[in-house]
């Protein structure tokens, strides 16, 4: 007889949860119940979360109403074990000795569980997730013990109908939630799973957030719609979205308009005002201008159509963007070269000096770079750039908006009438800041954004504070990403290990001013800088010297990141392994050679002479270990070979080596696999006809150098040994 299985309703009704973590606070509820679940002899229920600004749900269906008895036979130790390892055992299992049995000198158990009500077994399982929940962050209220991300209100829990009596923090499971805050505030009543949604979106609570978000976006879109006539259109950002779903329960969105009087500020800082601070999303004209209107998602639904509210938003933004208005003003009374003096006086790293002691180091990195970028290139315009790059981080706009850093500095430099290539470059010079950036291609601009990040990536390696596991304050991942787009996107021929070991990188560890460290030291021992405190230890743990791997540490890093960037892409990491293992550190050359590797592997005749090569380095690895010598392709006599198939492989490794090493070296890759695939039938042939470990002892030897031949020939493009399959 087939029935339908009974629902289970958990929903944890609390303050407000930051909106940056519902979508992994859903996720880990969902693993942690499965995973419960699993331990108790229950899998396949379907499961549904929920979250707004004051609750996180689950709905799981198909839960079978009890556990059925089950019979599980365990087998333990031997009969003539140590007492400590069968005592183990009956404590695990339950039992007594005599109700073991021995099968052939081997204890074996027969454990027999009664049944239980799923209800029974749901309460400890749901305490048990609850007291593990991992939270970023979580707090204590009241005189509780535990924790939770909020102060916890109540707790909805309802199976097959009636209440788990679940307990956590004081708070004991009812079948009573709330609705809105303010529009539908009293206690509601479930009393069955599948009604929580519709009487919560009566009570003015959409719990789905993907149904919240879509609710706002055709919301949006209605707008848009309504003044497509003035030519706006939304400026896309979807991580404001994500962040306004989770803000809001009830999403009424709204059009406010900017006060005229701020419209000439720079369209940057009124978007990052609005978004930042307010959660507004900017519009934009037809020509790429800011529009003056912007729309808000408020979490009311009023009775005055929301002009409240508007003129409420309207008002906070006035006095935000008069602030904005202060700075502005403020900073164009002096030159860049001006607020460039006050980096002096703010410390970067207390191991590394202030930041116009960073500057130093980029303005020399920078003018090193032009060799690569563009040995065309205007040093001067190279040296201003660099010299005016960290300027803004000292201006008053800068100061109250730290996301314009760079913007802000390529406007005051336009207005200055700084060279364009300059201005460009003090803007661009943080790109790229994510996957979604794009990256700096104009010349200057290239040698400043290397020189600073790789400026940062020596420097901390330098000083020990590389990344570590999740940890890497000083984003030095992204860094490395950055560069690695940069090089890739436009095509530089940039050997990395120069960079490494390049003046000033190679004196950073012991930093040239230690005299003004110490006196600062000593002047203001617990001074705060930009970003790190100066404190007593800080001279005292100055390095000696820049550590004897350094080089090789910032190239096993450059090499995992690429491996990283490549591989949504689909390339395979082994592949970059095998052909960086001669320690190519040009990023444009290796991801040439990857992608034939890559290419060739992925055809037939790639495998098949993967696995030859496979075989002839393998019997070479054994062969030289046993006869403890080396085999040299170098030394091998052809005219000592006897078999045809053998002889026809050495003649054409002969020919095809010198081909292939010649389009290595012009970088033709491709069409050296291509003569590397026309190895595949008489390496094949040589192995099915050709035996290599032969009596006769100088036969034998030739052989062996005959297979050194095959894979020297291979390891020229690529090092297979490391390819894996």
């Amino acid at each position: 007889m087939w029935w339908k299985m009974p629902d289970l309703l958990l929903e944890l009704f609390s303050e407000e949860i930051p909106a940056r973590m519902h979508a992994d606070a859903e996720r880990d509820l969902t693993n942690l119940f499965g995973h419960a679940m699993k331990k108790i002899g229950f899998e396949g229920s379907d499961t549904r979360t929920y979250s707004t600004p004051r609750r996180l749900a689950l709905i799981a269906s198909n839960i079978p109403a009890a556990r059925l008895d089950t019979t599980t036979e365990l087998k333990g130790p031997k009969t003539d074990a140590p007492p400590a390892a069968i005592d183990g055992f009956l404590k695990k299992t339950g039992l007594k000795l005599e109700q073991l049995e021995n099968r052939g000198g081997v204890y074996f158990a027969t454990v027999h569980q009664k049944g239980k009500p799923t209800a029974e077994l749901l309460t400890l399982l749901i305490e048990g997730i609850l007291q593990n929940f991992p939270w970023p962050k979580s707090m204590r209220w009241g005189a509780g013990e535990v924790t939770w991300v909020r102060p916890l209100h109540s707790i909805l829990c309802i199976f097959d109908g009636k209440v788990v009596p679940v307990s956590f923090g004081g708070v004991k499971a009812g079948n009573t939630t709330r609705g809105h805050r303010f529009l539908a505030p009293d206690v509601i009543t479930i009393s069955n799973p599948v009604e929580y949604e519709s009487k919560l979106e009566k009570a003015f609570v959409i719990a789905d957030r993907d149904k919240r978000k879509i609710f706002i976006e055709k919301q949006v879109h209605h707008f848009i719609v309504d003044i497509m006539a003035l030519g706006t259109t939304l400026k896309k950002d979807e991580g404001l979205l994500e962040e306004v779903t989770g803000l809001v329960e009830y999403p009424v969105v709204l059009a406010g308009t900017i006060d005229k009087q701020y419209m000439d500020l720079p369209k940057e800082v009124l978007v990052s005002e609005m978004r930042s601070h307010q959660k507004y999303f900017a519009l934009e004209n037809k020509d790429g201008s800011l529009s003056d209107k912007f729309l808000i998602t408020a979490n009311m639904k009023t009775g005055d159509g929301g002009k409240a509210i508007i003129a409420g938003n309207e008002r906070v933004l006035r006095a935000r963007l008069s602030d904005g208005r202060f700075f502005w003003d403020q900073d164009r009374k002096k030159p860049l070269a001006d607020w460039a003096q006050g980096l002096a006086s703010v410390t970067f790293h207390a191991k590394l000096g202030s930041i116009a002691d960073k500057v130093t180091r980029i303005k020399t990195l920078a003018l090193m770079l032009v060799e690569y970028v563009d040995p065309g290139l205007r040093r001067d315009d190279v040296e201003r750039a660099a010299q005016l790059c960290k300027a803004d981080l000292v201006t008053g706009m800068v100061g109250e908006f730290p996301e314009l850093q760079g913007i802000m500095g390529g406007y005051y430099a336009h207005l200055q009438k700084e060279d364009k290539q300059v201005e460009d470059a003090i803007r661009d010079h943080y790109k790229p800041q994510g996957p979604g950036d794009v990256v700096p291609t104009e010349p200057v601009s290239i040698c400043v954004a290397l020189a600073d990040k790789l400026d940062t990536l020596v420097s901390m390696f330098a000083i020990g504070e590389k990344p570590t596991g999740s940890r890497d304050p000083f984003a030095l991942r992204r860094a490395a990403l950055g560069v690695i787009r940069i090089i890739l996107e436009n095509n530089l021929r940039l050997p990395l290990k120069i960079c490494f070991a390049a003046p000033p990188t190679a004196s950073i560890a012991q930093h040239d001013a230690e005299e003004k460290l110490e006196k600062k030291l000593q002047e203001a021992p617990h001074k705060v800088g930009k970003y790190l405190t100066v404190n007593e230890t800080a001279y005292e743990d100055l390095g000696d010297a820049v550590p004897a791997n350094l080089a090789a540490m910032l190239y096993d890093f450059f090499i995992d990141r690429l491996k990283v960037q490549l591989k949504d892409s689909g390339m395979r990491h082994d592949v970059i392994s095998a052909v960086v293992a001669d320690g190519d550190d040009d990023l444009v050359r290796i991801v040439a050679r990857a992608k034939a590797v890559q290419s060739f592997l992925d055809s037939d005749d790639g495998k098949n002479l993967l696995a030859g090569y496979k075989r002839a380095a393998n019997i070479l690895a054994i062969e030289e270990k046993k006869d403890k010598t080396t085999y040299r392709a170098i030394d091998l006599k052809s005219e000592a070979l006897k078999e045809a198939e053998e002889i026809k492989l050495a003649a054409l490794l002969a020919k095809q080596s010198e081909h292939i090493e010649n389009l290595r070296v012009k970088e033709q890759f491709v069409d050296a696999m291509k003569l590397l695939a026309e190895l595949r039938a008489p390496v094949d042939r040589f192995f099915d006809k050709i035996m290599v470990n032969c009596e006769d002892k100088e036969l034998r030897a030739q052989r062996l150098r005959l297979l050194a031949c095959i894979r020297d020939s291979m390891n020229g493009i690529a090092n297979f040994s490391l390819i894996e399959g």
